[in-house]
């Protein structure tokens, strides 16, 4: 097997998050971007280590389970959706079994067998499991039916999304062409590139509003003949479209995000945001790389009309805020490093399971509001299960760590006495403290700061532990601090499986028992999935 080689095969399974398992007779290729079932052609771009990668080239014949048309007109070519020619049902059935082939092997290396926690320890071989490998060691074969059975009893499949399309509350569009020196496109990068970008004018992700609003956006800018930003000469001037929706309102915030010149350009005094209060002094370090935009006449007017074209649209909901931002960073990521309100305000609320929390353009909040209440009714199913053994009379702490915005805090502050949530983005923790306000919780504290450092700076103890890390899970020495309190139960819900499946493995090897798992699709037609797991410490 040669890089660059061209090959045939059969994609046996798709492993977590997107990897095709195709055998050849020279060995195990992983190939992204396919289904279980399908015969592709594909050539080998990587082989070390005894692992080969391919590239797809062509599918040669499709999966018995690709049983409908795509909704949308651009898949496969868009980098958006992965799955859309399967049944909702069968994404569910693929998802649940990628999270049990990554954490079945860990459960029966840590002793678990048919459920019982005192049963015989599963039989492992020498060689270990890879959670992050697309292939499986040389001991699984033998052990295959003891890990099956370690999740036995615990496993309790996975919860779907209320709404398999039309789910997403935010999207962050990019503006492009889609080859090279063409028309001016806007919305998602064509699979594959970091360069070409796909107008996806029926992208089945998010609500028509949405479309909508891209379309008119594009139409606009398309006759102005204003250029999109080059990220690799650093030339032009539109960059994303940041839209953000209320599930519960039908209120939509729009962001235009540009290079160019500072405030003093429009005449219009920027609002001071929680986005931009601490970077005003880095701004004004920055070079201005938008030539192009402050060469064009009439910079208010122009902003003017874009709103007006905006708010001339007929939506299901209404426009709560148009916003423009600056961001002159080399760096292709939607940020603000001046915003300025051309319309409404910089803000809206969304209603989750009888709160409400106050959303702003960069809110740490989970982009499938409907899907969240399942996601949160199973981690408040989870803690209350075992009440009457770690809760009694609301007497106990709980510890929201990596907390974002306060949701699972402010969600589980009727059941005890105290929450303590740690998160280290600050206007996230601000956010979360006046959502505990705006919902008259006052036995929620937020803390800003790295949960490595402020776990040594708080007295109180906990009882039971929220774990909501980011995708690359929990830092080593954070979690050896979090196992040190010796809480009787932790929950961690877990974006990235292949991080719980490292991170579940100290905690079991650590005197805790993992009680029941539970995945939820919050992203459905992606690779994507939650995973909950409730443990309880045993010695």
């Amino acid at each position: 097997m040669k890089k660059g080689q061209i090959m045939e095969g059969k994609v046996e399974r798709v492993d977590f998050p997107n990897k095709g398992i195709v055998r050849t007779d020279e060995g195990i290729v992983t190939v992204k971007n396919t289904i279980p079932g399908q015969n592709i052609r594909f050539s080998i771009s990587k082989k070390r280590s005894g692992r080969a990668e391919g590239r797809l080239l062509e599918v040669l014949q499709p999966s018995e389970l690709e049983t409908r048309t795509s909704a949308c007109g651009k898949f496969p070519a868009c980098g958006g959706c992965t799955w859309q020619s399967m049944s909702y049902e069968n994404q569910l059935s693929m998802k649940a079994g990628q999270v049990k082939r990554l954490l079945e092997p860990v459960l029966c290396a840590a002793g678990r067998k048919n459920g019982d926690s005192e049963s015989e320890l599963c039989v492992v071989g020498q060689e270990g499991f890879d959670t992050e490998s697309e292939s499986c060691t040389a001991g699984q074969a033998e052990r295959s039916h003891e890990s099956e059975m370690a999740m036995a009893g615990i496993f309790d499949g996975i919860r779907p999304s209320p709404q398999e399309f039309q789910y997403r509350n935010k999207m962050e569009f990019s503006f492009g062409d889609e080859y090279k020196d063409g028309p001016l496109s806007l919305g998602l990068h064509k699979r594959g590139s970091h360069y070409d970008v796909l107008t996806v004018s029926d992208c089945q992700l998010v609500h028509p509003d949405m479309t909508a609003i891209l379309t008119a956006t594009l139409d606009f800018f398309r006759e102005k003949d204003i250029p999109y930003y080059h990220k690799m000469t650093h030339e032009g001037t539109l960059r994303h479209l940041l839209l953000r929706r209320s599930q519960s309102t039908g209120e939509v915030l729009v962001c235009l995000v540009t290079a160019g010149a500072g405030a003093e350009y429009s005449g219009n005094k920027p609002k001071v945001t929680s986005e931009n209060r601490k970077k005003e002094e880095e701004s004004a370090k920055l070079p201005q790389m938008g030539n192009l935009t402050t060469q064009m006449e009439n910079l208010t007017e122009l902003w003017n009309e874009y709103t007006k074209a905006i708010l001339s649209l007929q939506l299901e909901g209404r426009i709560a805020g148009i916003l423009h931002m600056l961001n002159n960073s080399v760096a292709d990521v939607v940020q603000s490093e001046q915003t300025t309100v051309l319309y409404g305000q910089d803000y809206f609320y969304e209603t989750l399971l009888g709160l409400r929390f106050k959303i702003t353009p960069f809110s740490f909040f989970q982009t499938n509001s409907q899907g969240a209440e399942v996601l949160y009714s199973v981690a408040r199913e989870f803690v209350m299960e075992k009440k009457e053994d770690v809760l009694p009379e609301k007497a106990n702490v709980i510890f929201d760590l990596y907390s974002g915005t306060g949701t699972i805090a402010q969600i589980l502050a009727p059941i005890a006495k105290k929450v303590i949530g740690v998160e280290i983005v600050e206007e996230a923790v601000a956010a979360a403290r006046e959502n505990a306000v705006i919902n008259g919780l006052d036995n929620c504290t937020f803390i800003a700061g790295d949960v490595l450092k402020v776990l040594d700076t708080i007295s109180d103890r906990p009882d039971f532990i929220v774990l909501d890390p980011p995708r690359d899970g929990i830092h080593p020495k954070a979690l050896q601090k979090i196992i040190a309190y010796g809480a009787p139960r932790i929950l961690y819900i877990s974006c990235k499986p292949t991080s719980l499946a490292r991170d579940l493995e100290v905690l079991l090897a650590n005197g805790y028992q993992a009680e029941r798992i539970c995945c939820v699709d919050m992203f459905p037609q992606t690779a994507n999935i939650e995973t909950c797991c409730s443990l309880r410490r045993i010695k």
